[in-house]
Protein backbone atom coordinates (compact mmCIF):
# COMPACT_ATOMS: atom_id res chain seq x y z
CA UNK A 1 0.00 0.00 0.00
CA UNK A 2 2.86 2.16 0.82
CA UNK A 3 4.30 1.86 -2.23
CA UNK A 4 0.86 3.25 -4.34
CA UNK A 5 0.98 6.66 -2.09
CA UNK A 6 4.57 6.82 -3.83
CA UNK A 7 3.41 6.57 -7.52
CA UNK A 8 1.27 9.50 -6.52
CA UNK A 9 3.29 12.25 -9.24
CA UNK A 10 3.98 15.39 -7.42
CA UNK A 11 2.02 18.67 -7.93
CA UNK A 12 4.91 20.49 -9.58
CA UNK A 13 5.17 17.32 -12.07
CA UNK A 14 1.45 17.51 -12.83
CA UNK A 15 1.71 21.22 -13.41
CA UNK A 16 4.31 20.75 -16.36
CA UNK A 17 1.55 18.52 -18.36
CA UNK A 18 0.83 20.11 -21.07
CA UNK A 19 -3.11 19.05 -20.61
CA UNK A 20 -2.97 20.48 -17.14
CA UNK A 21 -1.46 23.77 -18.30
CA UNK A 22 -4.28 24.11 -20.79
CA UNK A 23 -6.87 25.26 -18.39
CA UNK A 24 -4.05 28.28 -17.33
CA UNK A 25 -6.80 29.85 -20.12
CA UNK A 26 -9.28 29.17 -17.94
CA UNK A 27 -8.21 29.46 -14.38
CA UNK A 28 -5.82 31.11 -11.79
CA UNK A 29 -2.60 28.88 -10.97
CA UNK A 30 -4.02 28.61 -7.56
CA UNK A 31 -6.97 27.20 -8.66
CA UNK A 32 -5.38 24.68 -10.46
CA UNK A 33 -3.18 23.65 -7.34
CA UNK A 34 -6.55 23.48 -5.55
CA UNK A 35 -7.95 20.87 -8.00
CA UNK A 36 -4.87 18.93 -8.11
CA UNK A 37 -4.38 18.73 -4.54
CA UNK A 38 -8.45 17.52 -4.23
CA UNK A 39 -7.99 14.79 -6.74
CA UNK A 40 -4.99 13.46 -4.77
CA UNK A 41 -6.76 13.72 -1.63
CA UNK A 42 -9.46 11.81 -3.19
CA UNK A 43 -6.83 9.26 -4.74
CA UNK A 44 -5.07 8.77 -1.44
CA UNK A 45 -8.61 7.97 0.59
CA UNK A 46 -9.05 5.19 -1.83
CA UNK A 47 -5.97 3.67 -1.43
CA UNK A 48 -6.45 3.55 2.11
CA UNK A 49 -9.70 2.00 1.41
CA UNK A 50 -8.28 -0.37 -0.81
CA UNK A 51 -10.44 0.82 -3.45
CA UNK A 52 -7.42 1.43 -5.75
CA UNK A 53 -4.67 -1.31 -6.50
CA UNK A 54 -2.58 0.09 -9.01
CA UNK A 55 -1.77 3.58 -10.09
CA UNK A 56 -2.43 4.52 -13.63
CA UNK A 57 -0.73 8.33 -14.12
CA UNK A 58 -2.54 9.20 -17.40
CA UNK A 59 -6.07 8.07 -15.14
CA UNK A 60 -4.55 10.38 -13.04
CA UNK A 61 -4.12 13.11 -15.52
CA UNK A 62 -7.73 12.17 -16.85
CA UNK A 63 -9.39 12.80 -13.42
CA UNK A 64 -7.84 16.21 -12.76
CA UNK A 65 -8.98 17.15 -15.97
CA UNK A 66 -12.21 15.80 -15.14
CA UNK A 67 -12.40 17.89 -11.91
CA UNK A 68 -11.57 20.79 -13.68
CA UNK A 69 -13.97 20.45 -16.24
CA UNK A 70 -16.73 20.32 -13.14
CA UNK A 71 -15.20 23.41 -11.52
CA UNK A 72 -16.95 27.14 -12.20
CA UNK A 73 -14.96 29.73 -13.07
CA UNK A 74 -17.06 31.95 -10.93
CA UNK A 75 -18.87 29.96 -7.39
CA UNK A 76 -21.59 32.63 -8.07
CA UNK A 77 -23.17 31.22 -11.35
CA UNK A 78 -25.68 32.13 -13.53
CA UNK A 79 -29.12 29.21 -13.45
CA UNK A 80 -31.65 28.49 -15.97
CA UNK A 81 -34.96 28.98 -13.75
CA UNK A 82 -37.23 26.35 -14.76
CA UNK A 83 -39.03 26.29 -11.32
CA UNK A 84 -41.93 28.62 -12.00
CA UNK A 85 -40.87 29.38 -8.64
CA UNK A 86 -40.79 33.51 -9.91
CA UNK A 87 -39.09 35.04 -6.42
CA UNK A 88 -36.85 31.79 -6.12
CA UNK A 89 -34.55 32.52 -2.46
CA UNK A 90 -32.50 29.64 -3.78
CA UNK A 91 -32.10 31.01 -6.93
CA UNK A 92 -31.34 35.26 -6.18
CA UNK A 93 -34.74 35.92 -5.80
CA UNK A 94 -35.88 39.09 -7.86
CA UNK A 95 -34.24 39.61 -11.28
CA UNK A 96 -32.94 43.41 -12.14
CA UNK A 97 -34.69 45.54 -13.95
CA UNK A 98 -32.51 46.77 -17.14
CA UNK A 99 -32.73 50.56 -15.70
CA UNK A 100 -31.88 48.88 -12.61
CA UNK A 101 -28.77 47.36 -14.00
CA UNK A 102 -27.62 49.97 -16.32
CA UNK A 103 -27.53 52.29 -13.30
CA UNK A 104 -25.07 49.82 -11.48
CA UNK A 105 -22.99 49.79 -13.83
CA UNK A 106 -22.21 53.19 -13.99
CA UNK A 107 -21.90 53.97 -10.22
CA UNK A 108 -19.76 50.82 -9.75
CA UNK A 109 -17.74 52.12 -12.67
CA UNK A 110 -16.86 55.44 -11.86
CA UNK A 111 -16.64 57.52 -9.19
CA UNK A 112 -19.89 58.96 -7.62
CA UNK A 113 -21.45 60.97 -4.95
CA UNK A 114 -22.79 58.46 -2.73
CA UNK A 115 -22.10 60.82 0.21
CA UNK A 116 -21.11 64.21 -0.80
CA UNK A 117 -23.53 67.00 -1.74
CA UNK A 118 -23.15 68.61 -4.87
CA UNK A 119 -24.97 71.77 -4.08
CA UNK A 120 -23.33 72.12 -0.86
CA UNK A 121 -20.36 70.69 -2.05
CA UNK A 122 -19.24 68.86 1.93
CA UNK A 123 -20.23 65.81 3.06
CA UNK A 124 -23.42 64.34 2.50
CA UNK A 125 -25.97 61.33 3.19
CA UNK A 126 -26.17 57.99 1.29
CA UNK A 127 -29.48 57.46 2.13
CA UNK A 128 -30.54 61.06 0.45
CA UNK A 129 -30.78 59.26 -3.15
CA UNK A 130 -33.38 56.90 -2.43
CA UNK A 131 -35.54 58.79 0.24
CA UNK A 132 -37.47 61.03 -1.74
CA UNK A 133 -38.48 58.49 -3.87
CA UNK A 134 -39.89 56.09 -1.84
CA UNK A 135 -41.40 58.58 0.02
CA UNK A 136 -43.30 59.69 -2.94
CA UNK A 137 -44.28 56.27 -4.13
CA UNK A 138 -45.91 54.97 -0.84
CA UNK A 139 -47.50 58.58 0.83
CA UNK A 140 -45.00 58.46 3.94
CA UNK A 141 -43.02 61.47 5.59
CA UNK A 142 -39.66 60.02 5.28
CA UNK A 143 -37.78 56.67 5.00
CA UNK A 144 -34.60 54.61 5.68
CA UNK A 145 -32.85 52.15 3.63
CA UNK A 146 -31.10 49.03 5.58
CA UNK A 147 -29.15 45.72 4.32
CA UNK A 148 -32.14 43.04 4.56
CA UNK A 149 -35.66 43.56 6.10
CA UNK A 150 -34.65 41.29 9.37
CA UNK A 151 -31.97 44.24 9.98
CA UNK A 152 -34.95 46.53 9.97
CA UNK A 153 -37.22 45.04 12.26
CA UNK A 154 -34.33 44.56 14.68
CA UNK A 155 -33.18 48.33 14.00
CA UNK A 156 -36.46 49.14 14.92
CA UNK A 157 -37.39 47.07 18.13
CA UNK A 158 -33.37 48.20 19.13
CA UNK A 159 -33.96 51.73 18.71
CA UNK A 160 -37.22 51.96 20.61
CA UNK A 161 -38.30 49.23 22.85
CA UNK A 162 -34.76 47.71 24.75
CA UNK A 163 -35.47 46.55 27.50
CA UNK A 164 -39.55 47.74 27.27
CA UNK A 165 -42.33 45.79 25.70
CA UNK A 166 -42.89 44.55 22.54
CA UNK A 167 -46.59 43.59 22.06
CA UNK A 168 -47.18 40.76 19.39
CA UNK A 169 -50.18 38.76 18.32
CA UNK A 170 -49.70 35.30 18.83
CA UNK A 171 -50.73 34.02 15.35
CA UNK A 172 -48.22 36.54 14.21
CA UNK A 173 -45.06 35.29 15.78
CA UNK A 174 -43.28 33.90 12.19
CA UNK A 175 -40.44 31.93 11.16
CA UNK A 176 -38.82 32.47 7.61
CA UNK A 177 -36.96 31.27 5.62
CA UNK A 178 -33.31 30.94 6.98
CA UNK A 179 -34.57 30.60 10.78
CA UNK A 180 -35.86 34.72 10.92
CA UNK A 181 -37.72 34.28 13.39
CA UNK A 182 -39.39 37.05 15.37
CA UNK A 183 -39.18 36.23 18.70
CA UNK A 184 -35.49 35.93 18.07
CA UNK A 185 -35.30 38.69 16.63
CA UNK A 186 -37.19 40.59 19.46
CA UNK A 187 -34.97 39.21 21.88
CA UNK A 188 -31.32 39.66 20.45
CA UNK A 189 -32.98 43.50 20.61
CA UNK A 190 -32.92 43.57 24.08
CA UNK A 191 -36.26 44.19 24.35
CA UNK A 192 -39.28 41.85 25.70
CA UNK A 193 -41.56 40.27 23.98
CA UNK A 194 -45.51 39.75 25.05
CA UNK A 195 -47.94 37.36 23.44
CA UNK A 196 -51.01 38.33 23.14
CA UNK A 197 -54.36 36.39 22.03
CA UNK A 198 -54.03 32.56 20.35
CA UNK A 199 -52.86 31.38 17.48
CA UNK A 200 -55.82 31.65 15.32
CA UNK A 201 -57.81 34.55 17.33
CA UNK A 202 -56.27 38.01 18.48
CA UNK A 203 -58.88 40.58 19.70
CA UNK A 204 -58.38 44.65 20.72
CA UNK A 205 -58.81 43.76 23.64
CA UNK A 206 -55.51 41.10 24.03
CA UNK A 207 -53.61 44.07 22.90
CA UNK A 208 -55.65 46.40 25.49
CA UNK A 209 -54.89 44.24 28.32
CA UNK A 210 -51.48 43.40 27.94
CA UNK A 211 -50.74 47.35 27.81
CA UNK A 212 -48.78 48.83 30.71
CA UNK A 213 -45.95 51.50 31.44
CA UNK A 214 -43.23 49.62 29.86
CA UNK A 215 -44.73 49.08 26.44
CA UNK A 216 -43.26 50.43 23.95
CA UNK A 217 -44.35 48.90 20.55
CA UNK A 218 -47.42 47.09 18.96
CA UNK A 219 -46.19 45.26 16.20
CA UNK A 220 -47.92 43.63 13.71
CA UNK A 221 -46.20 41.13 11.39
CA UNK A 222 -47.62 40.21 7.88
CA UNK A 223 -47.42 36.20 8.16
CA UNK A 224 -45.58 36.49 4.47
CA UNK A 225 -45.23 32.84 4.00
CA UNK A 226 -48.18 30.61 5.29
CA UNK A 227 -51.84 31.66 6.44
CA UNK A 228 -54.61 30.68 8.77
CA UNK A 229 -57.97 30.10 7.22
CA UNK A 230 -61.61 29.11 9.52
CA UNK A 231 -62.58 30.21 12.67
CA UNK A 232 -60.10 33.49 12.76
CA UNK A 233 -60.10 36.93 13.68
CA UNK A 234 -57.14 39.50 13.91
CA UNK A 235 -57.11 43.19 14.38
CA UNK A 236 -56.44 45.50 11.97
CA UNK A 237 -53.90 48.72 11.67
CA UNK A 238 -56.67 51.45 12.17
CA UNK A 239 -57.37 49.49 15.02
CA UNK A 240 -54.30 49.21 16.34
CA UNK A 241 -53.34 53.10 15.47
CA UNK A 242 -56.89 54.21 17.45
CA UNK A 243 -55.74 51.93 21.15
CA UNK A 244 -52.13 53.53 20.72
CA UNK A 245 -53.53 57.28 20.75
CA UNK A 246 -56.07 55.99 23.58
CA UNK A 247 -53.15 54.68 25.78
CA UNK A 248 -50.88 58.05 24.87
CA UNK A 249 -53.93 59.94 26.64
CA UNK A 250 -53.76 57.83 29.13
CA UNK A 251 -50.35 56.50 29.72
CA UNK A 252 -48.79 59.90 28.79
CA UNK A 253 -46.62 58.02 26.49
CA UNK A 254 -46.20 56.87 23.13
CA UNK A 255 -46.99 53.36 22.00
CA UNK A 256 -45.18 53.10 18.78
CA UNK A 257 -47.40 51.45 15.94
CA UNK A 258 -45.19 48.89 13.46
CA UNK A 259 -45.55 46.55 10.78
CA UNK A 260 -43.48 44.40 9.67
CA UNK A 261 -44.89 43.63 5.87
CA UNK A 262 -42.62 41.42 4.25
CA UNK A 263 -42.66 41.24 0.90
CA UNK A 264 -43.12 45.29 -0.09
CA UNK A 265 -45.85 45.36 -2.75
CA UNK A 266 -46.56 48.64 -4.27
CA UNK A 267 -48.70 47.77 -6.76
CA UNK A 268 -52.13 46.67 -6.60
CA UNK A 269 -52.04 42.82 -7.97
CA UNK A 270 -55.65 42.37 -8.13
CA UNK A 271 -55.79 42.50 -11.60
CA UNK A 272 -54.17 38.94 -11.82
CA UNK A 273 -56.68 37.58 -9.43
CA UNK A 274 -54.16 38.36 -5.81
CA UNK A 275 -54.98 40.18 -3.14
CA UNK A 276 -51.27 41.53 -1.17
CA UNK A 277 -51.27 44.04 1.52
CA UNK A 278 -49.68 47.81 -0.31
CA UNK A 279 -47.30 49.06 1.36
CA UNK A 280 -49.02 52.19 0.69
CA UNK A 281 -51.73 51.07 2.62
CA UNK A 282 -50.47 50.64 5.77
CA UNK A 283 -48.92 54.14 5.40
CA UNK A 284 -52.50 55.67 5.06
CA UNK A 285 -53.74 53.25 8.32
CA UNK A 286 -51.70 55.38 10.62
CA UNK A 287 -49.17 53.04 11.38
CA UNK A 288 -45.76 54.84 12.39
CA UNK A 289 -43.42 52.33 10.97
CA UNK A 290 -43.57 50.03 8.34
CA UNK A 291 -40.95 47.52 6.91
CA UNK A 292 -40.61 45.96 3.94
CA UNK A 293 -38.15 44.05 1.24
CA UNK A 294 -36.46 45.28 -1.40
CA UNK A 295 -36.12 41.76 -3.35
CA UNK A 296 -39.54 40.03 -3.37
CA UNK A 297 -42.61 41.89 -5.18
CA UNK A 298 -40.92 45.10 -5.20
CA UNK A 299 -38.71 43.78 -7.42
CA UNK A 300 -35.47 45.22 -6.79
CA UNK A 301 -31.95 44.16 -4.69
CA UNK A 302 -31.58 42.90 -1.11
CA UNK A 303 -32.76 45.61 1.03
CA UNK A 304 -34.71 46.27 4.23
CA UNK A 305 -36.77 49.53 3.44
CA UNK A 306 -38.42 51.56 6.53
CA UNK A 307 -41.23 54.18 6.42
CA UNK A 308 -43.09 55.98 8.56
CA UNK A 309 -42.93 59.29 10.44
CA UNK A 310 -39.94 61.54 10.21
CA UNK A 311 -39.11 62.00 13.58
CA UNK A 312 -38.75 58.43 14.08
CA UNK A 313 -37.04 58.27 10.91
CA UNK A 314 -34.17 60.55 12.31
CA UNK A 315 -33.87 59.00 15.46
CA UNK A 316 -33.25 55.41 13.28
CA UNK A 317 -30.54 57.30 11.67
CA UNK A 318 -28.50 58.28 14.51
CA UNK A 319 -28.76 54.57 15.79
CA UNK A 320 -24.97 53.60 16.46
CA UNK A 321 -26.47 50.13 14.57
CA UNK A 322 -27.11 51.96 11.82
CA UNK A 323 -23.43 51.55 10.83
CA UNK A 324 -23.65 47.67 10.77
CA UNK A 325 -26.85 47.38 8.68
CA UNK A 326 -25.35 50.51 6.20
CA UNK A 327 -26.45 49.19 2.69
CA UNK A 328 -23.75 49.59 -0.04
CA UNK A 329 -23.78 52.05 -3.19
CA UNK A 330 -24.67 49.23 -5.58
CA UNK A 331 -27.68 48.67 -3.54
CA UNK A 332 -28.44 51.72 -3.61
CA UNK A 333 -28.50 52.36 -7.24
CA UNK A 334 -30.16 49.25 -8.11
CA UNK A 335 -32.62 50.42 -5.90
CA UNK A 336 -33.11 53.82 -7.37
CA UNK A 337 -33.34 52.23 -10.95
CA UNK A 338 -35.47 49.83 -9.44
CA UNK A 339 -38.00 52.83 -7.86
CA UNK A 340 -37.77 55.05 -11.18
CA UNK A 341 -39.16 52.21 -13.30
CA UNK A 342 -42.38 52.51 -10.71
CA UNK A 343 -43.15 56.25 -11.93
CA UNK A 344 -45.18 54.50 -14.33
CA UNK A 345 -47.10 52.08 -13.20
CA UNK A 346 -47.56 50.11 -16.39
CA UNK A 347 -44.14 50.47 -17.28
CA UNK A 348 -42.88 48.73 -14.05
CA UNK A 349 -45.46 45.54 -15.09
CA UNK A 350 -43.53 45.33 -18.55
CA UNK A 351 -39.54 46.08 -17.54
CA UNK A 352 -39.31 44.90 -13.96
CA UNK A 353 -38.87 41.12 -14.53
CA UNK A 354 -40.54 40.19 -11.20
CA UNK A 355 -43.60 42.05 -11.94
CA UNK A 356 -43.63 41.27 -15.84
CA UNK A 357 -43.49 37.17 -14.62
CA UNK A 358 -46.66 37.51 -12.48
CA UNK A 359 -48.20 39.63 -15.10
CA UNK A 360 -47.99 37.36 -18.04
CA UNK A 361 -51.56 35.77 -19.81
CA UNK A 362 -51.97 32.24 -19.92
CA UNK A 363 -52.05 32.73 -23.97
CA UNK A 364 -48.61 34.38 -23.71
CA UNK A 365 -47.63 31.16 -21.57
CA UNK A 366 -49.25 28.80 -23.74
CA UNK A 367 -47.44 30.32 -26.32
CA UNK A 368 -44.06 30.30 -25.18
CA UNK A 369 -44.22 26.78 -23.83
CA UNK A 370 -45.14 25.41 -27.69
CA UNK A 371 -42.23 27.53 -29.00
CA UNK A 372 -39.72 25.63 -26.57
CA UNK A 373 -41.15 21.98 -27.10
CA UNK A 374 -41.21 22.34 -30.60
CA UNK A 375 -37.65 23.10 -31.17
CA UNK A 376 -36.75 19.89 -28.66
CA UNK A 377 -38.93 17.80 -30.62
CA UNK A 378 -36.45 17.87 -33.39
CA UNK A 379 -33.77 16.77 -30.94
CA UNK A 380 -32.50 13.15 -30.95
CA UNK A 381 -32.89 10.89 -28.30
CA UNK A 382 -35.27 13.89 -26.97
CA UNK A 383 -39.10 14.37 -26.31
CA UNK A 384 -41.16 16.39 -24.54
CA UNK A 385 -44.75 18.02 -24.84
CA UNK A 386 -46.77 20.96 -23.21
CA UNK A 387 -48.71 20.34 -20.45
CA UNK A 388 -50.45 22.88 -17.41
CA UNK A 389 -49.15 23.83 -14.52
CA UNK A 390 -49.05 25.72 -11.61
CA UNK A 391 -46.23 28.85 -10.61
CA UNK A 392 -45.75 30.16 -7.85
CA UNK A 393 -44.86 33.75 -6.41
CA UNK A 394 -42.24 32.70 -3.87
CA UNK A 395 -40.06 34.69 -1.23
CA UNK A 396 -42.54 34.16 1.02
CA UNK A 397 -45.62 36.06 -1.22
CA UNK A 398 -48.93 34.88 -0.84
CA UNK A 399 -48.46 31.57 -0.39
CA UNK A 400 -51.75 30.32 -0.96
CA UNK A 401 -51.50 32.17 -4.61
CA UNK A 402 -51.18 29.61 -7.97
CA UNK A 403 -50.80 31.12 -11.20
CA UNK A 404 -52.20 28.76 -14.22
CA UNK A 405 -48.90 28.38 -16.09
CA UNK A 406 -47.27 26.20 -18.72
CA UNK A 407 -44.58 23.87 -18.71
CA UNK A 408 -42.43 21.42 -20.98
CA UNK A 409 -41.51 18.41 -20.10
CA UNK A 410 -38.19 16.63 -21.00
CA UNK A 411 -37.35 12.69 -21.26
CA UNK A 412 -33.66 12.14 -22.25
CA UNK A 413 -33.75 8.20 -23.92
CA UNK A 414 -35.12 6.36 -21.22
CA UNK A 415 -33.62 8.14 -18.28
CA UNK A 416 -35.75 8.43 -15.14
CA UNK A 417 -36.68 12.07 -14.21
CA UNK A 418 -33.80 12.48 -10.75
CA UNK A 419 -31.60 11.32 -13.87
CA UNK A 420 -32.27 14.11 -15.82
CA UNK A 421 -32.99 16.28 -13.19
CA UNK A 422 -29.12 15.90 -12.17
CA UNK A 423 -27.95 15.73 -15.74
CA UNK A 424 -29.54 19.06 -16.57
CA UNK A 425 -28.37 20.61 -13.20
CA UNK A 426 -25.05 20.29 -13.92
CA UNK A 427 -24.27 21.46 -17.48
CA UNK A 428 -22.34 24.77 -17.97
CA UNK A 429 -25.27 26.46 -17.71
CA UNK A 430 -27.34 24.70 -14.96
CA UNK A 431 -30.75 24.33 -15.83
CA UNK A 432 -33.25 24.06 -12.99
CA UNK A 433 -36.51 22.12 -13.11
CA UNK A 434 -38.90 20.29 -10.80
CA UNK A 435 -40.42 16.62 -11.31
CA UNK A 436 -43.76 16.09 -10.85
CA UNK A 437 -45.45 12.97 -11.22
CA UNK A 438 -42.08 11.45 -12.51
CA UNK A 439 -41.72 13.83 -15.49
CA UNK A 440 -39.16 16.54 -15.63
CA UNK A 441 -40.52 19.88 -16.10
CA UNK A 442 -39.33 23.25 -17.04
CA UNK A 443 -42.02 26.11 -16.36
CA UNK A 444 -41.67 28.83 -19.04
CA UNK A 445 -43.04 31.44 -16.60
CA UNK A 446 -39.87 31.86 -15.21
CA UNK A 447 -37.94 30.97 -18.30
CA UNK A 448 -35.88 34.11 -19.83
CA UNK A 449 -36.00 34.54 -23.84
CA UNK A 450 -32.46 34.24 -23.86
CA UNK A 451 -32.75 30.85 -21.95
CA UNK A 452 -34.95 28.82 -24.68
CA UNK A 453 -31.64 28.87 -26.95
CA UNK A 454 -29.19 27.32 -24.15
CA UNK A 455 -32.08 25.33 -23.57
CA UNK A 456 -32.12 23.86 -27.05
CA UNK A 457 -27.84 23.69 -27.18
CA UNK A 458 -27.83 21.90 -24.29
CA UNK A 459 -30.24 19.38 -25.08
CA UNK A 460 -28.69 18.95 -28.04
CA UNK A 461 -25.35 18.03 -26.47
CA UNK A 462 -26.77 15.65 -24.01
CA UNK A 463 -29.09 13.83 -26.25
CA UNK A 464 -26.29 12.44 -28.45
Amino acid sequence: MSDLYREIPQVAKLLELEPIRAYLDRFYLPEIKQVINYTLSEIRNRIKNNEIKEIKHTDIINLIIENLEKKRIYSLTKVINGTGTIIHTNLGRSLLSETAVMHVVEICTNYNNLEYDLVKGERGSRYEHVEGMIAELVGSESCLVVNNNAAAVLLCVTAFAKGKDVVVSRGELVEIGGSFRVPEIIETSGAILKEVGTTNRTHLTDYDKATNENTAIYLKVHPSNYQIIGFTNSVSNEEIVKLANKKRKELGQHIITMEDLGSGCLIDLSSCGYKESLVSDSVKSGIDLVTFSGDKLLGGPQAGIIVGRKILIDKLKKHPLLRAFRVDKMNIAALEGTLRDYYEEDKAKKSIPTLKMIHYSENELYQRATTLSDRIKGIENISSKVIKVNSTIGGGSLPQSQLPSYGVTISIRNYPAYEIEALLRNQEVPIIGRIVNDMFILDVRTLLDSDIDIIVATLERVGR
